[in-house]
């Protein structure tokens, strides 16, 4: 059967099909499955990518959602947390800090192993020359006269033992010689009354031979001598020709410098390694090139209340009298503890609070780095080491580096940390785009003028800062500015010395006393001011010392004007616009006259006053 289609009844049908086809594609049509495992890791990616928060290892109250720098203090960001990749999440025991090993290299977080050995310390002395005191003779006056005949004329004048010094006219002497005469008369008849006129005599210091002379002359000697006891040198004479004395009045003084003492100042935390018998090799600042050596005879039963040093007396030989009293010495003393081995761990590694000694313990056989918190017992210091009494054995591995960036994630997961042992949350401040804060933290305010020149005029710290805190501070401060006095003097030795009593100082503070912001704005200047100063130490250089010292001036200004001091006197802060390549600089001094640390005696006077740091006021 032929059908006839004509070209309108075509088209209308044609179109409806076509309808019927795209719209049964549309609602049937179910997209392709993405390819395996696909969707889900983009979906995991995009978990890890929200999980992940950075903050501040110094300052765990700065949260960020991206990498950069804390606004605090300018250090790296750390990831505090990682997304889980997909592999099963390591057992941990309660207390255990689990670390990513992208967090340890951004913390730059190293470790070393404790180990067993005998404990040895190379300590430096300052010394000073002196009289030995069992050699220095005082003559006195023992009877009263007039000074006839002076044969020693100045100080300095050498005399041998029985050598005249003066001769002297008394009328005392003179009474007494007539009794003895007339007692030599009744000498077979009273022989006591005899020996009581020798005596008496004998006691105003005339010698047998003198006594002898009189009584053979039978004659009174109107003029007595005046003998040196030993051979020495006379350091004083208080008596000139025709003087008249007084019984008991002091004559002369001679010493005998054929040996003398070298007194070494030695610190509190260094008298467990100094003993009697123990070397030390010195040199004198005025003979250079000349090295001694003498051995521990002293050491002094108490420590000075003002400077905390005990006295370590070296007794020496002094031929041709080279060595003379105030001269300074420089000793070294190589020592080791008795006792044999012990555990020693670096100094850097452990956490001290003034209270408690921590240290963070690495986990063994773990994937990702764990970290344990400890309290250990420490011994006495042994150079860059300490010896441990107890909490750690032999081979166990500890933080060495980048300790407080552990303990402050400790504080941040609620684990045992330096200033919460038993663990917990921690407050952070509140949240505003993406970074936590607290708009009332000083260490927020300070960091976010910390490039302005300060300009203000005085401060007193805060009143909620203990004042135990503050008096620690001011001895920070005080060995601080005599650190500054060595450099404006360009003495490099001295400043190397000043800055390792200002470091034993600065670790001498106890930050247990501090709390909340107090607490976070100081760790802020410890740090760095510690770095600083153990750089100061270690680098030759007096130029370099003062790239240091510059650092450590900032971060103390700023502690100061938060703390306050507990001294007498206020300090000033001054500025230098021609120090630090013509950039500026600061540093604080107890004087308002300028006296340059930064160019001596170059520039001594280049600088002003740009604030006063008044005392606390109680």
């Amino acid at each position: 059967m032929k059908i006839n289609i004509n070209k309108q009844t075509w088209i209308p049908g044609g179109g409806a099909v076509i309808l019927g086809i795209f719209l049964g594609w549309l609602l049937f049509h179910r997209p392709a499955p993405p390819a395996s495992g696909e969707g889900k890791n983009r979906q995991e990616e995009h978990a890890v990518e929200e999980k992940t928060i950075w903050t501040c290892s110094m300052h765990p109250q700065i949260r960020m959602d991206e990498p950069g720098q804390c606004p605090i203090c300018g250090m790296d960001l750390i990831p505090l947390e990682n997304a889980q990749s997909g592999d099963e999440e390591e057992q941990t025991a309660p207390g255990e800090l689990v670390m990513t090993a992208s967090a340890v290299k951004l913390a730059e977080i190293q470790t070393s192993q404790v180990i067993e050995k005998i404990p040895e310390k190379t300590s430096f002395l300052l010394g000073k020359v002196t009289a030995d005191e069992r050699r220095i003779a005082s003559l006195t006056a023992r009877y009263g006269g007039r000074i006839e005949k002076l044969y020693v004329n100045f100080t300095g004048q050498r005399i041998r033992a029985g050598g005249r010094m003066a001769s002297i006219y008394s009328p005392e002497l003179v009474a007494a010689q007539q009794e003895l005469l007339e007692a030599m008369k009744y000498k077979a008849t009273n022989p006591a009354f005899y020996r009581s006129a020798r005596t008496k005599l004998k006691l105003w210091d005339l010698t047998d031979r003198q006594i002898d002379e009189l009584e053979h002359a039978g004659r009174i000697i109107h003029y007595f001598d005046v003998l040196s006891p030993i051979t020495g040198t006379v350091t004083m004479r208080h008596v000139a020709k025709g003087d008249y004395v007084k019984e008991g009045g002091l004559l002369f003084q001679v010493i005998d410098l054929s040996r003398v003492w070298v007194q070494f100042e030695v610190y509190e935390e260094d008298l467990p390694w100094v003993r009697k018998g123990d070397r030390v090799d010195f040199t004198i600042r005025s003979l250079p090139g000349k090295d001694f050596s003498g051995r521990i005879t002293f050491i002094d039963p108490v420590i000075s209340p003002e400077t905390r040093v005990a006295l370590a007396r070296v007794e020496v030989a002094n031929p041709g009298e080279r060595l003379k009293p105030g001269m300074f010495a420089d000793g070294k003393l190589t020592s080791r503890l008795p006792g044999g081995k012990a555990l020693l761990i670096p100094r850097s590694a452990v956490l001290w609070t003034g209270k408690r000694s921590v240290v963070y313990v690495k986990v063994p056989g773990r994937t990702n780095p764990t970290f344990l918190y400890r309290e250990i017992t420490l011994g006495p210091a042994a150079g860059d080491y300490y010896v441990v009494e107890s909490g750690l054995s032999a081979g166990e591995e500890i933080a060495t580096h980048g300790v407080f960036k552990i303990d402050a994630a400790a504080q941040l997961s609620g684990k045992p940390s330096m200033m919460n042992p038993e663990g917990g949350k921690v407050s952070t401040g509140h949240n505003h785009g993406g970074m936590q804060m607290d708009n009332n933290d000083p260490a927020m305010q300070e960091g976010a003028g910390m490039e302005e020149k300060e300009t203000s005029s005085a401060t007193t710290g805060s009143t909620s800062v203990p004042a135990a805190f503050r008096k620690q501070l001011t001895t920070v401060t005080e060995r601080y500015l005599r650190l500054k006095d060595a450099l404006v003097a360009d003495k490099e030795e001295e400043a190397t010395k000043t800055a390792e009593e200002m470091l034993k100082a600065l670790d001498n503070t106890d930050i247990t006393l501090l709390k909340g912001d107090s607490h976070n704005l100081w760790m802020t200047q410890l740090t760095p001011i510690r770095n600083n100063l153990k750089g100061l130490v270690q680098m030759d250089g007096i130029e370099m010392k003062r790239e240091h010292f510059r650092i450590i001036s900032d971060h103390l200004a700023k502690a100061l004007k938060a703390f306050g001091l507990e001294r007498d006197q206020p300090v000033f802060i001054e500025f230098c616009p021609m120090a630090n390549n013509n950039k500026g600089a600061i540093w604080i001094s107890q004087y308002r006259e300028i006296k340059n640390p930064y160019f001596g005696e170059k520039m001594l006077t280049c600088g002003e006053v740009k604030e006063v740091i008044q005392p606390h006021k109680k």
